[in-house]
């Protein structure tokens, strides 16, 4: 869809300050976007035009800080709240008005976000595929012989099409990431909890989760932002943990071994997991293959065990009274309730306990796994002449994160030859790495560049901003950073990696003599040089820092450093005495060069 206006945050930022955009103006692009034939069967109900315009004057006259998402258009799947709006769920026999928005809803709206309409949803959220739905049948913006998949379905064509800037889907099995996939944008499963799903109809209560659909990995950033916090008003709900997992500039990366990849017959969709493994490796992972029968075994609990049942909860009596305003799926699906009992509940429940201990290890081996989204896609027809096996072949790679309480983040990874389709890959690491996952996602998609979706925008990518941290902040300088000798001493004390980074260019290296291990000296002085020294920022916890501190030797210690953002953040200093018979490696720019000049 081509357009003079960008939907990304940053031009709306940008074009809103400067004064050559306004909301008024987003809201009639967006209402003629939203009317393009090309793009069928996206909305359930589209916000008339009048109450839109009417939000967008309520906003002040040019963006305040108090409101990050000014003037910022975006789509709700029809099973969240939306005050005054029903709530279909995908079925209108079923549908309600709800009083309030749910809470993700409020916040964004009360950080200045548009909402612009409900969206189509296979039935109740069940199904990967977005046939399941009367409203209409989705199709990949790409291709509408192809499916778009679902549930979200209308959630990412919305986003795809350029319709939207973000939008909001819900994952209970991956249905906020196979639709990313087959769409080419970016997906965020955030960890279970960590956005209220108040307001949201179930699907499976115990693992639902509020998703996030977006054209960059910096839109999804500045949602989560928005979207995320703890709400005494949904049972689920988790806070950010102080210490959240990080992921170093040099990390871990879990591949598949090439006998467990299951690609369905599709060699394109395998070649291009290959080929994002590369991708991957070249900014900085290491791969490392682990066993995915344990994650294999835990995906195939979720439709072979009582969270069936869990879904039949949801519809109440509405099962037994309308099961007939069904789409006659989802009410197969359902309807398989009946076969568990309380025995089979506790039974699956144990099984998923074991396997999640046999699969505690693997996160001591690796930093963040690294599977396709869906191993391969499927033409409308072929879904409707078969839609239970072939649903099971796109939740291959997905059903198992949040029986196992993972976060995920689904990325576009390049397109098909012979169809042009594209592919996704997902990263997945423990809970609460969501923002870790971002951090690295972003570096993906720049490496990879390309399109956002179908639309003429191109994927821009900016350094995602530091997470202003509950911890202290430290900046290591040498045998601290990732994959050297003492960078246990960080990951012992759950240290949260947070960026790498450069100090002004006015601080000089020394290798220092006679330290095991070898460690550098940094010194502040007068000149400014060519280039500033690389550093780690680290962020610990008030005790953890504490402790790590204790355990510097002389001559090191901690004072202030400046880095060349212009910010200031805690960092090892060298004491004069200590630089005597030391070496000058400054023109190294950092200790890993400096390390690898002498290993040639």
């Amino acid at each position: 869809m081509s357009t003079g206006i960008s939907f990304d945050i940053a031009s709306l930022r940008r074009a809103y300050a400067e004064g050559t955009l306004t909301p008024l103006q987003v809201v009639e692009e967006a209402l003629r976007r939203m009317d393009d034939p090309k793009h069928p069967h996206v909305w359930i109900e589209k916000i008339g035009r009048e109450q839109l315009l009417a939000l967008a004057k309520a906003l002040p006259p040019k963006p305040t800080p108090e409101l990050p998402l000014y003037g910022v258009p975006f789509a709700i799947k029809d099973n969240i709240d939306l005050a005054g709006i029903k709530t279909t769920v995908g079925c209108q026999a079923f549908a309600f008005a709800p009083e309030k928005s749910a809470t993700v809803v409020a916040k964004l709206i009360a950080a200045g976000a548009l909402p612009i309409g409900k969206t189509n949803l296979d039935q109740f959220a069940t199904g990967l595929v977005g046939t399941r739905s009367p409203f209409g049948i989705c199709q990949s913006v790409f291709n509408p012989k192809y499916i778009s998949g679902g549930s979200s379905s209308g959630s990412a064509v919305a986003v795809a099409s350029g319709m939207v800037t973000f939008s909001l889907g819900t994952d209970t099995a991956g249905s906020g990431r196979v639709p990313a996939a087959f769409n080419n944008i970016v997906g965020l499963k955030p960890t279970k909890g960590l956005l209220s799903t108040c307001g949201v109809f179930p699907a499976c209560r115990s693992l639902d989760c509020v998703s996030v659909f977006a054209g960059s990995c910096h839109d999804a950033q500045a949602v989560l932002d928005v979207a995320a916090g703890f709400d005494a008003g949904d049972a689920y709900s988790r806070a950010l943990p102080k210490c959240a997992p990080g992921i170093s500039t040099n990390f871990k990366l879990g591949i598949l071994p090439l006998a467990q990849r299951k690609f369905f017959g599709d060699a394109e969709a395998a070649e291009l997991y290959e080929q994002a493994i590369a991708q991957l490796r070249d900014i900085g992972g290491e791969a490392v293959e682990f066993d995915y029968t344990p994650f294999a075994q835990a995906a195939a609990l979720l439709y072979a065990g009582p969270w069936v049942a869990e879904r039949r909860w949801a519809l109440g009596d509405f099962y037994e009274k309308h099961g007939d305003a069904m789409h006659p799926v989802v009410r197969e699906i359902i309807g398989n309730a009946k076969k568990y009992d309380a025995v089979a509940t506790f039974d699956a429940q144990y099984k998923l306990q074991a396997l999640a201990q046999i699969v505690a290890p693997v996160w001591e081996k690796v930093d963040v796994l690294l599977l396709p989204t869906a191993g391969t896609t499927y033409k409308i027809s072929e879904l409707l002449a078969d839609p239970i096996k072939l649903n099971s072949n796109l939740g291959y790679y997905t059903n198992f994160v949040n029986l196992l309480d993972l976060s995920a983040l689904a990325l576009p990874a390049g397109f098909r030859k012979s169809n042009g389709l594209p592919f996704g890959i997902t990263l997945i690491g423990p809970a609460f790495a969501d923002n870790a996952l971002l951090q690295l996602g972003a570096r993906f998609h720049q490496a990879l560049g390309g399109k956002i979706g179908v639309t003429s925008m191109n994927i821009n990518e900016q350094p995602l901003p530091v997470k202003k941290s509950p911890g202290i902040l430290i900046a290591v300088v040498g045998a601290h950073l990732s994959g050297q000798p003492l960078n246990h001493q960080l990951t012992s004390r759950r240290a949260e990696f947070i960026r790498q980074t450069r100090t002004t260019p006015c601080y000089r290296l020394f290798a220092l003599a006679n330290t095991q291990p070898p460690k550098p000296g940094l010194k502040r002085v007068a000149e400014k040089l060519p280039l500033g020294i690389e550093v780690e920022i680290w962020s610990l916890d008030d005790a953890a820092f504490s402790s790590f501190v204790a355990e510097i030797p002389p001559p090191l210690g901690i004072g202030t450093l400046e880095l060349e953002d212009g910010t200031s953040v805690k960092g090892f200093l060298c004491e004069p005495i200590g630089l005597d018979g030391a070496h000058d490696i400054t023109e190294f720019g950092g200790w890993r060069a400096f390390r690898a000049s002498l290993a040639k």
